[in-house]
């Protein structure tokens, strides 16, 4: 949202005419986007003043004007939709326009805003910035968040014994610990993988122009682009390995998109897990207590339900869905230019920012405050007749088999059954002791 109210008119004729162009969704492109065009901006401009190509109070004037818009102050300057021209031209001249009026008298949105540039190299760039800083600065930290919750649980929960689970039936036992350590582990590879796509995205197309050539551009122009976007931004970027690659394709994004779609799997079981061992309180699998954030129900009375999970869920859709789309645009790009790029925007940079909500959320509102019903993990734990599989070793498959079914058909316990069968005691006190069943060969 911008940082003030709706300023007075700032733009020109071509944004008019993209306004009037695409009428379609009535949401303009991502306010990271229109920000990160004002660095471009500014940084443009003391560029070419420092290799004397532009006057130097022009110079100074237009990246004084573009500071203003990467601050924030003229979000509500950039109405142009986001499902435009596929370059983002229309948004790369409604920021020359509305930077050249706020640096006044002698600035033309062309000839001087956008020297030594093309909509094709800038608004690529501003996107591959916008999605490397928001996943650098705030994604990766709020999974951190996320990772630390769930290990603080896992450590907590060392003793805790419950029933295991494979293909929703009882499985050996394990441990609530062993649970959230998983899924500690898991946002943490989501995170590698995010980690690991950034360096891709760091490559910027800028200083390419119309189709990687360079021309109208200096020759120093991209390097030192790179140099105060990176002093600016706190950002590592790179160089293209090859600027016709990195003018004709996003792969990078579609990549980031992949992992970001991971991290939605990741998210996404682990939040159906709780739900699963949170249902009940009585008709339930009863294993934990979630957080009770809400009511439940417009007519149950004291009925709560896990909502947290529930928006984890919902999220993780969204990212696989926006994954989707993101997939489309990048294998429809032609010859030099990819242009599907608007739409790669708002999908990847939408996933980011409702997977680093969702993360702190789901790490504050609920895994911080979990806690373990242990009458019920103790029922499962012991319910489970698959700990008769501890059994092997010492009588064999086949008659741990036979006891499982006769106690399963009787409903007695596993214990009583397999004394029946001519296990001795010594023998089941060591085979059947939960907690060294669940720590498996560690034991």
């Amino acid at each position: 949202m911008s940082t003030q109210e709706t300023s007075p008119q700032l733009w020109g004729g071509e944004t008019t005419k993209a306004i009037e162009n695409f009428p379609v969704s009535g949401e303009p492109i991502p306010v990271a986007v229109v920000r990160w065009l004002g660095r471009v901006k500014a940084a443009s401009a003391r560029v070419n003043g420092e290799l004397g190509l532009l006057d130097d109070d022009l110079a100074r004037r237009i990246a004084a004007a573009a500071d203003r818009v990467a601050a924030g102050e003229f979000d509500d300057q950039f109405p142009v939709d986001v499902f435009q021209t596929g370059s983002g031209t229309s948004s790369n001249m409604n920021a020359n326009e509305v930077i050249a009026s706020l640096a006044g008298e002698g600035a033309h949105p062309n000839d001087h805003v956008n020297m030594g540039q093309s909509s094709n190299d800038v608004f690529p760039s501003a996107v591959h910035l916008a999605a490397l800083d928001e996943a650098t600065n705030r994604l990766l930290p709020a999974l951190a968040t996320l990772e630390r919750a769930f290990a603080a649980k896992a450590d907590a929960f060392t003793d805790v014994v419950k029933a295991g689970r494979t293909h929703l039936m009882d499985a050996v036992p394990v441990t609530l610990g062993q649970e959230f350590a998983g899924y500690a582990a898991q946002v943490r590879l989501g995170a590698r993988r995010v980690t690991n796509a950034l360096p891709q995205v760091a490559q910027i197309p800028l200083g390419g122009t119309a189709t990687g050539t360079g021309l109208n551009t200096h020759r120093d122009f991209a390097e030192k682009m790179r140099v105060a976007l990176a002093a600016r931004g706190g950002l590592e970027v790179r160089a293209p390995e090859d600027p016709f690659e990195a003018q004709g394709n996003r792969d990078a994004l579609v990549e980031l998109s992949g992992a970001l779609k991971v991290v939605a799997v990741s998210l996404t079981k682990i939040a159906n897990d709780l739900a699963l061992m949170g249902s009940g309180p009585r008709a339930g699998i009863g294993e934990l207590y979630l957080p009770e954030l809400q009511k439940g129900s417009s007519i149950m009375p004291g009925k709560v339900n896990p909502v947290i999970p529930e928006v984890v869920m919902q999220v993780g859709a969204q990212v696989i869905g926006n994954d989707a789309a993101i997939t489309i645009g990048g294998l429809q790009g032609n010859f030099e230019l990819n242009v599907r790029i608007p739409l790669m925007a708002r999908n990847l940079l939408g996933s980011i920012h409702i997977l680093s909500t969702t993360s702190e959320l789901f790490a504050t509102k609920c895994v911080q405050g979990i806690e373990p019903n242990h009458e019920g993990c103790e029922a499962s734990a012991e319910g489970t007749l698959a700990v008769a599989t501890a059994l092997n070793p010492h009588i064999g498959y086949d008659k741990a088999a036979e006891i499982v079914k006769a106690a399963s058909s009787s409903g007695r316990t596993l214990r009583e059954v397999a004394r029946e069968h001519g296990v001795e005691e010594a023998t089941l006190d060591e085979a059947l002791n939960l907690r060294r069943i669940a720590a498996g060969n560690a034991a």
